[in-house]
């Protein structure tokens, strides 16, 4: 009797997960199909690799890509190596959730503030070390190697890959028996960092695929950021075909469209590299620092952690001084003049602050709701087949994933509407919240719902009073990443909605052209004090419970 309720409860989940799957697959097919569609137009490709500026900009774009993936993977597994099993590690998490929850676009524009020739940085080194009277001209931001570029995107990727890595660790099956193992290594004489990379490293390093094929992906085609702070003669690939998308013309529409293609299968090139390079590393861990000896001191972390920490409130805190200033004649550290003109204009965009909150309260609630059905109905090989579909919009260049978009919501008469802003900024949040609540989700210890069913509860019951309590702080915290992941969307924002709903995101990237220094600032500073919020208030409610003691 037993064995058959139990055939029955599994039947009943493997239907609404099948559900659940149909309702996610459909418009990511969809999309899929419509850009595959895009990319068939042979008179496109003739006249893309006729364009002179062609082989600069692909060049661009690897090297920037390339350059932010090996430096970003290689400094978060070195403070990774240092801080893991420490009392600093406490310290690292906490600033994780501050540094995600400024968007991309923010931070290249506050670190253009920074490093420009007319940036804070040159104003506080000019009256005792530059003797500069008027800005150089330096090519410090948009240089014509993308240098600027890569330290932009250097310092936005960082802090993902140690929140991914973060997720792994903090798992019950696996952070306390990597921490007993780590333990039982520095006994038989292995040095912390050692016995970091031979026996923590092998083990997380596969469970990093996807997000390191995410920063792969997103780095080698990245498009707001690119028009901020990249280079712009020639700019690159992602950018020209972004360009091009816009374009009045449909021939140059359809050449943006194939270069989009391009930029997809130089991504696959560069995935399945990785996937060699991941598989090789793994080989050779067994044996790469495989010597005993004494520690070559963990504080050595402490200076790139919190000098990274020091680019985020250096960033934020020029943004903020600029949202604020007036007359601010070089090389002046500080403004001779302070104005509210900036946040009086925000203010005045009521309209703008109520689409951006109502986008991303809404798409990450529903992409939550949705992991929560799935994660919690499917069956383990479906849940592995189903993540390379949802995924889909972390691999393909995000120029490439909007021509399908575009394409699914004009077929299905959401083009410029709200509704099809709302299916694509919550296809773009839900791989994120998967990604952040799945190690949690999925290693959650299965005896506490047989004790619950032995003392007669239902499953419903257990979920909303033992799961998903004990679950608080990964489902807030999930949430607050699909709020920060929809505040940042530009091209779906720009492209679907056809300029009908302005968010700060686009109203930032479109100040950043040229728009007034104090508005284009209070802009940036307010993408991210939203989701900064949202972070705090889901640290607060992901809180674990607080029990006063009786009175003896």
């Amino acid at each position: 009797m037993a064995a058959a309720l139990r055939a029955v409860a599994r039947a009943k989940r493997s239907r609404v997960a099948a559900a659940a799957a149909a309702l996610v697959a459909a418009p990511l097919l969809w999309a899929a199909a419509a850009a595959i569609a895009a990319g068939l137009d042979g008179a496109a490709w003739r006249a893309l690799f006729e364009q002179a500026q062609l082989p600069r900009a692909i060049g661009l774009s690897v090297l920037t890509g390339l350059l932010a993936t090996v430096i970003s993977v290689a400094l978060s597994a070195w403070l990774l190596s240092h801080t893991f099993a420490t009392a600093r590690w406490a310290a690292a998490t906490r600033f994780l959730a501050p540094m995600l929850a400024v968007p991309h676009a923010a931070f290249a524009i506050g670190l253009a503030f920074l490093i420009a020739p007319s940036g804070w940085l040159l104003r506080v080194l000019s009256p005792w070390a530059t003797g500069f009277t008027s800005p150089p001209p330096w090519s410090t931001t948009q240089d014509p190697w993308g240098l600027a570029l890569v330290v932009a995107l250097v310092g936005k990727e960082v802090p993902f890959l140690l929140w991914a890595a973060a997720t792994q660790l903090q798992r019950a099956d696996a952070g306390a028996r990597w921490r007993r193992e780590l333990a039982v290594a520095r006994s038989m004489g292995y040095s912390s960092q050692v016995a970091w990379w031979r026996v923590v490293w092998p083990q997380l390093w596969p469970r990093l695929h996807a997000p390191l094929l995410a920063v792969l992906a997103y780095s080698l085609t990245v498009v707001d950021m690119a028009l901020i702070i990249g280079p712009a003669s020639p700019p690159t690939a992602a950018v020209l075909a972004w360009q091009w998308l816009l374009d009045a013309d449909a021939a140059v529409n359809a050449q943006g469209s194939a270069l989009a293609w391009l930029l997809a299968l130089v991504v696959a090139v560069m995935a399945g590299a990785l996937s060699l390079l991941r598989r090789h590393l793994r080989w050779r861990s067994r044996w790469v620092g495989g010597q005993r000896g004494r520690d070559t001191g963990r504080s050595s972390a402490a200076a790139p952690l919190m000098g990274l920490v020091a680019l985020y409130a250096a960033v934020l805190l020029a943004t903020g001084v600029g949202s604020i200033s007036g007359i601010w004649p070089f090389p002046a550290a500080w403004p001779v003049s302070w104005s509210m003109e900036g946040w009086r204009s925000v203010a005045a965009s009521s309209g703008t602050l109520l689409t951006t909150f109502a986008l991303a309260i809404t798409s990450s609630v529903c992409a939550l709701a949705w992991a929560l059905l799935w994660l919690e109905n499917a069956p383990a090989h479906w849940n592995a087949a189903l993540r390379r579909l949802v995924f889909l919009p972390l691999m393909l260049p995000p120029v490439l994933w909007v021509i399908g978009l575009h394409r699914l919501t004009l077929a299905w008469g959401l083009d410029t509407q709200w509704t099809g802003l709302w299916l694509a900024h919550t296809l773009a949040a839900l791989p994120y919240i998967l990604i952040a609540l799945s190690p949690a989700y999925l290693g959650f210890e299965t005896r506490y719902e047989h004790v619950a069913a032995s003392l007669g509860r239902g499953r419903l019951a257990f979920l909303l009073h033992v799961k998903w309590p004990l679950l608080r702080a990964s489902l807030w915290g999930a949430l607050a990443v699909g709020f920060a992941v929809s505040i940042s969307q530009y091209l779906p924002t720009l492209f679907i909605g056809g300029g009908r709903f302005d968010t700060v995101t686009t109203e930032a990237v479109g100040l950043a052209a040229g728009g007034q220094r104090s508005v284009l600032a209070a802009y940036a500073w307010l993408q991210w004090l939203l989701p900064a919020l949202f972070f705090a208030v889901a640290a607060w409610a992901g809180r674990p419970r607080q029990f006063a003691r009786s009175a003896a």
